[in-house]
């Protein structure tokens, strides 16, 4: 069949998009010519650029990032140009300012004491005499806590300067004779020994100061203290000890006090922790009689957990204090460590304190609230 003629719609189109008119084609028809590689899409971007109100050759002007001193001094903040700041901006999150789980267990134990009365003892003594730390508390110097296998001696200073020679004289003889029904330990009390700086292997030290202190007054008055710090022995470190860990202890000066107030005051300490099942187990301690190591049953774990060791102060140790005869001390103790361990499931103690610690547990641990 003779056609009268032909059309090319391409060649139509192609002059269409020559003239610009691209808008008035359909997009199929444009894509058809993409396909054939007949037009190529391109953008073109035009920019104008006039002189605005802050033009200058000198293009180098600093921009003050804040008002200081100099500025105001010199004058030169009339005519200096400061950067302008976003208010509405978040600022960047900061890596630092994490709680370490032992820092908010122990805010847990510190609210217990204040909440049932108790007030906080002085405890930035970390370097202790031997006299305040074993002396004082009827602790012979030949017991083997007093060597070095066990306790950090200080070189220089090795010895203290200040000691009441007073109470000191009263210690002597009390470790030498006895007094009031006791024989004492019956050898010769060296004072040399009794000067030996050492780093303090437990809070006990403060509370012998404390109850010295009270008994200074002219007028006894009942008292309530605790403290919790840190503490130094020269263990053989494993996944349950170290050189260096804290302590927590409670104790009660009162009028003819009984093994009974003592017991009604662990179990309302330890209430307060969330463990109401105790149990209580005959112990010795050279300070302390009688003397009681304190168990609690554990849900989580299962079983009897050992959390403590209390018990009366010696009367060896507050008679040469000077408190009235009838005044009886409670105490007990236990350390930061273990609770915390339990509270964050916590294996190996290292892991909670020390230079294997990792940083990003500290970061991420959750926070610690006794159930009460």
């Amino acid at each position: 069949r003779v056609a009268d003629g032909v059309e090319d719609i391409t060649q139509h189109h192609l002059e269409i998009v020559n003239k610009g008119l691209v808008e008035s084609l359909d997009k199929e028809i444009i894509d058809n010519l993409k396909r054939r590689k007949l037009v190529v899409q391109s953008k073109i971007k035009l920019f104008k650029i006039e002189k605005g109100p802050k033009f200058s050759l000198n293009w180098r002007v600093k921009q003050e990032a804040e008002l200081t001193r100099e500025l105001i001094l010199s004058g030169d903040w009339k005519t200096a140009e400061f950067r302008s700041f976003n208010f509405n901006s978040m600022g960047i999150p900061p890596h630092g300012g994490h709680l370490h789980p032992l820092l908010k267990v122990r805010k847990e134990f510190r609210e217990i004491f204040l909440e049932l009365g108790y007030e906080e003892m002085p405890t930035n003594n970390f370097v202790e005499s031997s006299f305040w730390n074993f002396d004082s508390l009827f602790q012979p110097q030949s017991h083997p806590a007093r060597d070095a296998h066990d306790t950090f001696f200080l070189s220089d200073p090795a010895e203290t300067l200040v000691i009441p020679q007073d109470y000191l004289q009263r210690v002597k003889k009390m470790h030498e004779e006895g007094g009031k029904g006791s024989i004492g330990w019956r050898y010769k009390w060296q004072e040399s020994e009794a000067r030996k700086n050492i780093l303090r292997t437990h809070t006990t030290a403060i509370s012998s100061r404390m109850l010295y202190k009270l008994s200074q007054q002219a007028v006894f008055t009942p008292k309530k203290y605790f403290s919790i710090d840190r503490v130094y022995r020269n263990e053989t470190l494993d996944q349950t000890h170290l050189a260096e860990f804290h302590q927590i202890e409670g104790l009660v000066a009162d009028y003819d006090l009984t093994l009974a107030h003592l017991i009604g005051a662990i179990r309302q300490f330890f209430e307060r922790y969330g463990i109401k099942n105790l149990k209580f187990k005959p112990a010795y301690n050279p300070y302390t009689e009688p003397s009681m190591e304190i168990f609690g049953y554990h849900n989580g774990l299962k079983k009897w957990v050992e959390i403590g060791n209390s018990g009366m102060f010696r009367p060896e140790m507050l008679l040469p204090m000077g408190l009235p005869p009838n005044v009886r001390v409670i105490a007990w103790g236990l350390s930061l460590e273990r609770p915390t361990m339990i509270k964050y499931h916590i294996s190996n103690i290292r892991d909670l304190l020390g230079h294997k610690v990792d940083i990003t547990s500290i970061r991420n641990n959750p926070i610690c609230r006794f159930d009460k």
